[in-house]
């Protein structure tokens, strides 16, 4: 059973044997790589049991001839040391001939003296290979190319879809123009990245994708740095026109300007000003002061003071002066007007008188011309005295006055040819005053009539849909 057991082990050692011997006798000498992907010798090269210095370099020269690697070479074998001369093209080459020594049975140690050869002044082989190597990467990268372009092109195209889509969704939600237009391009902005992204993925330029999207929010924020108040007028015009404090066509007030607004663009708003000029004020300006708005409400409210002499009944200065408002056309019965008694001064006690008016209607410069010139008529109609606190001191015990002299010759006598003097009129409106209607239709038509103010499109909606219109 012992000897059965030992012929097998046996026979299974020489299978073993035979297997490996021939599986590296099968291996070319050319085909051995290192794990570093350069040129590697073979393991071991066999070449009898009790290999000779000729048979040595027999073998060699005919592995180094066939290689085709070496321009000119030699060998030399004595005692089992390989001394190797002659000119290798690479470094690379050169040591793969002292590997492939060292690696021959037999051999004890290997003297390389292999040069490189020097590289030729007109020798355009490097050159060469540069240009293969570039149009193989070429060849390589346009199926890359195609499909950035393919999907670039189609990043595209969803961008834009992806941006009327979302205005026409927004239109009967959001009312702002601006406002629209931000959230739709923002959105296809983001689907343009998205599909940036992608091609630089593709194409293996993973960290510069990285790269340009985090990048996109330093750039905005350095841009916002370096255009502040561009910036700024920007963002007020986007909160103007989501809280719209006004119209086109509202007769408003602000940083000491007062106008009809014109246009609300993406830099200004653009005022007509009482006077017939044309103002533009920034948005960021717009944004911070103070609004008056005359036409959000169409009634409003003036007032004027006028004084009254000591001795008058204040009481009956009231009634007179509300029964020429309460029959003044202009003026509201409610709110009703209020006459006040408001200070005592040095010589009149100072009343203020308040009324309302439709400012749509009505211009507040002219209704509060006329009631002052009526309060006035029916002051002095009814004797109510008004002194002037500058020129006119009271006596309660009046004081004896003595003229001397006497008067000139026909001194009472009417100048001939003089102005006949002019009567006080009841009319609500004189030809000075023009009537009494607000003068906004003609500086809109005036407004019209001239050319295009401020830079983009108007924001609000069109003056023929405004409020109180």
């Amino acid at each position: 059973m012992r000897r059965v057991l030992a012929l097998l082990f046996y026979g299974v050692l020489t299978c073993v044997a035979c297997v490996s011997a021939d599986t590296a006798e099968a291996q070319p000498f050319g085909t051995a790589e290192s794990t570093d992907g350069t040129i590697g010798a073979p393991g071991k090269v066999d070449v009898l049991p009790a290999a000779r210095d000729d048979e040595i370099r027999r073998r060699l020269l005919d592995i180094l001839e066939a290689t085709g690697w070496f321009p000119s070479f030699e060998v030399a074998v004595r005692d089992g040391v390989v001394f190797l001369s002659g000119e290798a093209e690479t470094a690379e080459v050169r040591q793969w001939a002292g590997n492939l020594a060292r690696n021959t049975q037999g051999v004890v140690a290997v003297a390389n003296r292999m040069t490189l050869r020097p590289p030729s002044a007109w020798d355009f082989g490097s050159a060469s290979d540069g240009l293969a190597q570039l149009r193989q990467d070429f060849l390589l990268a346009l199926p890359f190319f195609f499909l950035g372009v393919v999907v670039l092109a189609f990043s595209m195209l969803t961008s834009w879809l992806v941006v009327r889509a979302t205005r026409h969704l927004l239109k009967h939600r959001v009312r702002s123009r601006l406002m629209r237009g931000v959230f739709a391009w923002t959105i296809g902005a983001f689907v343009l990245l998205a599909g940036l992204y992608i091609v630089l993925r593709v194409s293996g330029l993973t960290q510069l994708a990285l790269t340009i999207v985090g990048g996109t929010g330093i750039v905005g924020l350095a841009l916002g740095i370096a255009f502040r108040n561009i910036t700024e007028n920007f963002l007020a015009s986007v909160f103007l026109s989501m809280q719209r404090p006004f119209e086109t066509g509202d007769l408003i007030e602000v940083a000491g300007e007062t106008g009809y607004v014109q246009q609300l663009n993406v830099r200004a708003t653009i005022l007509m000003t009482l006077d017939g000029n044309i103002v533009q004020v920034p948005n960021a300006t717009m944004y911070k002061e103070s609004i008056r708005n005359f036409t959000a409400s169409p009634n409003r409210r003036e007032e004027f003071t006028i004084g009254v002499g000591y001795d008058d009944a204040i009481d009956k200065v009231q009634e007179i002066a509300l029964a020429v408002m309460a029959r003044h056309p202009a003026v509201l019965r409610e709110p009703e007007p209020l006459v006040l008694a408001d200070a005592l001064g040095k010589a009149t006690v100072d009343m203020k008188i308040y009324f309302w008016f439709n400012g749509s209607e009505h211009n507040n410069l002219k209704v509060r011309s006329s009631i002052i010139r009526l309060v006035k008529r029916a002051f002095q109609m009814r004797g109510v005295t008004m002194p002037d606190e500058a020129r006119e001191v009271i006596f309660p015990q009046n004081v004896p006055v003595v003229i001397v002299g006497s008067k000139p010759p026909g001194a009472d006598a009417p100048v001939s040819g003089g102005t006949h003097p002019v009567e006080p009129s009841d009319a609500v409106s004189t030809q000075a005053e023009a009537g009494l209607s607000s003068d906004a239709g003609t500086l809109r038509a005036q407004a019209r009539g001239l050319p295009s103010t401020g830079s983009g499109d108007n924001l609000l909606k069109p003056e023929t849909t405004t409020r109180g219109r």
